[in-house]
């Protein structure tokens, strides 16, 4: 039995139809399509939405996006709070429309999060060489713009023949549903072969269910590591991102509570455990705090749990010093488990976990000295003390740090709100000082570190958590990169709320710069000067009024007073609601306490410039203890 349908007819038909189940739960594996059209998909895939439904109830939902990298981000963000086994698809047209995608998908890539990726291509059949937005290649007849999506796809398939959806499309499936090989997933869709119709056999149109697994660990490596647990006198955990993904916060603290064994998360990992578990640690390297980055250069075995060991986490290979340290990784992705010279246990995080703590138990049991113990929870005290201190406004009536803000956020939510962040000095601020109340509070995209990502995303993860408070937190360069969202979340009435942190310019890079003698140049947000230097005052933009212009509610707050009362109201707004701040300039620290850890930025070696000779003479200093590990 066969059903004649357009190719994108049936691949939305197909898209409709797919699902996850994982633990006896299913999911909706593309719950929506996000659109920008142009005459590359508008009579292919458009019309196709059109004909699944509009409604509430229609087959395939539908929202339109403003700028396509946004599209890519929000998409993004939905599929990381539905921990992987729910993903949204994205159109675009031919040309423009597919390239501004590719740093979307590199994000998603990049962070082993899926997203379904459809761009219109040029025409199959050629009727006319070359077509509108058509990329010439003199050397090969095939290649059109979306090839620029290939390095940053986990698959990518050009769909040259009706037939051909078929087999890419069951592959583009398995790949979004896999958590070992998922990412970005490009299917390329001709404009003439979208729009060209075939008859489609009722199996490929039937509902399918993709289960995800959850690979055990292999024995002998699991009696391995149970073996390097029981000799360490200095263990400690590093939590990574995986955690979540598997669902497997609970298996990490039966594990904890039996051991000790103290538990350091990554930017990703950030609420594996909440921050008042006694055997959380906080945050590790570069932007980690003291407690966990102290642990790290003294530990003798490192248990690594769904990380990919970024150097940011491991401090640019600086931070494990202990020359008799040992690396257990588990990892559902072999190529990360092999990392850091590692025991590689490839499995997933909860299953793992749940059997190494099984293991150990059977063996007698294990728990680390009591001196150990003692010793990290009091240094993890006066961490939160430090805490404490960066939080708490010196004068009600004066204008906050940036610390001071996020005290403010801190002291109102709940371990239901969700607060999001990818780029500017943030990141580093929120990985040291924020405390996670549940496991996905915390959400912030560091694998890409990507300006521009938090308000489309905050949509993403409002969609995917209705009722709960979504917060997105973005300095003044990061909003003037991507503000467009804002529109879309006013047109679909999603109550995120957007905290706009103006300091005058690029904050993070500003301090990078100092430190690394390059002297702050380029990364003020002020006039020019009369020797030509960007440091004259500051420039007159008023985001909030741009804000505002683009439908959103905006409170303005001038001093921590303010800021109090407006986070309070937009807590509990029903609309879009933004928090306008002004803090103090890119050219002043943030409140927080300096980094604990070092990260490899090249420092010039050569120069004439002082500034620029003593950051050479410390950079040496530091490259001289990385340690790779063997």
């Amino acid at each position: 039995m066969t059903t004649r349908l357009t190719v994108a007819q049936a691949l939305v038909a197909f898209l409709s139809r797919q699902y996850t189940e994982r633990d006896g739960r299913r999911h909706r594996l593309i719950a929506a399509t996000w659109g920008i059209f142009g005459h590359g998909n508008v009579a292919g895939i458009g019309q196709a939405l059109v004909e699944s439904g509009t409604g509430p109830d229609a087959a395939m939902p539908y929202y339109q996006g403003r700028n396509e990298q946004a599209m890519v981000h929000a998409a993004v963000g939905y599929a990381r709070q539905s921990r992987r086994l729910s993903a949204h698809a994205v159109t675009t047209s031919v040309g423009p429309g597919a390239t501004n995608l590719v740093t979307g998908a590199a994000l998603a890539t990049i962070n082993r999060l899926p997203v379904l990726l459809l761009p219109g291509d040029v025409f199959a059949t050629r009727p006319a060489d070359p077509v509108l937005q058509q990329l010439e290649t003199p050397f090969a007849g095939d290649v059109s713009v979306n090839d620029t999506l290939r390095p940053v796809s986990r698959y990518f398939d050009r769909i040259s023949r009706p037939e051909a959806l078929i087999p890419a499309a069951l592959a583009a499936m398995r790949v979004l549903a896999d958590p070992a090989e998922t990412g970005a997933v490009t299917l390329a869709l001709p404009q003439d072969v979208q729009a060209e119709a075939y008859d489609w056999p009722a199996e490929f149109l039937a509902e399918r269910v993709w289960r995800v697994a959850r690979p055990r660990p292999d024995r002998r490596a699991l009696a391995e590591a149970a073996h390097l647990v029981g000799a360490a006198r200095r263990p400690l955990v590093v939590a990574g991102g995986g955690v979540h993904h598997a669902e497997a916060e609970e298996a990490l603290r039966s594990l904890a509570d039996a051991t000790g064994i103290p538990v350091a998360t990554t930017q990703a990992g950030k609420g594996s455990l909440p921050y008042d578990h006694p055997r959380e640690v906080g945050g590790i390297g570069h932007t980690g705090t003291a407690t966990a980055d102290e642990l790290a250069r003294t530990a003798d075995l490192v248990i690594g749990i769904g990380t990919r060991w970024s150097d940011f986490t491991t401090a640019s290979a600086t931070l494990f010093q202990n020359p008799a340290v040992r690396f257990v990784n588990i990892n559902v992705t072999s190529f990360d488990a092999h990392k850091m010279a590692g025991l590689s246990v490839v499995a997933d995080a909860r299953s793992a976990l749940e059997e190494l703590t099984e293991t150990l138990a059977a063996a007698g049991g294990y728990r680390v000295p009591e001196a150990y113990e003692t010793g990290y929870g009091e240094r993890k005290a006066d961490w939160e003390r430090l805490v404490d201190t960066a939080y708490a406004p010196e004068d009600s009536g004066a204008r906050p740090t940036q610390t001071q803000v996020l005290g403010a956020l801190d002291a109102l939510v709940t371990a239901d709100d969700i607060v999001i962040n990818a780029a500017g000095s943030l990141p580093g601020d929120l990985h040291k000082l924020w405390r996670a109340r549940s496991a996905d509070q915390y959400h912030v995209e560091y694998g890409y570190s990507c300006m521009g990502y938090e308000i489309p995303a905050a949509i993403g993860v409002a969609l995917a958590a209705p009722g709960r408070p979504v917060w997105a937190l973005v300095g003044d360069g990061t909003y003037l990169m991507n503000p467009t969202e804002i529109v879309t979340a006013v047109q679909e009435n999603v109550p995120i709320k957007v905290i706009i942190i103006q300091n005058h310019g690029y904050a993070s890079i500003g301090g990078l710069s100092e430190s690394v003698g390059a002297e702050r140049f380029g990364t003020a947000y002020r006039h020019r000067a009369p020797d030509g230097t960007y440091t004259g005052g500051p420039l007159p933009v008023d985001l909030a009024a741009n804000a505002a212009s683009l439908g959103l509610r905006v409170i303005r707050a001038r001093n921590v007073r303010d800021l109090r009362e407006a986070l309070a109201e937009a807590r509990w707004s029903e609309v879009p609601t933004g928090v306008y701040v002004e803090t103090e300039t890119a050219d002043t620290v943030s409140g927080a306490p300096p980094a604990q850890a070092w990260w490899d930025v090249p420092v010039a070696e050569t120069a004439t410039r002082p500034s620029a000779i003593r950051a050479r003479e410390e950079y040496e200093r530091r490259i001289a203890t990385r340690r790779r590990p063997l």
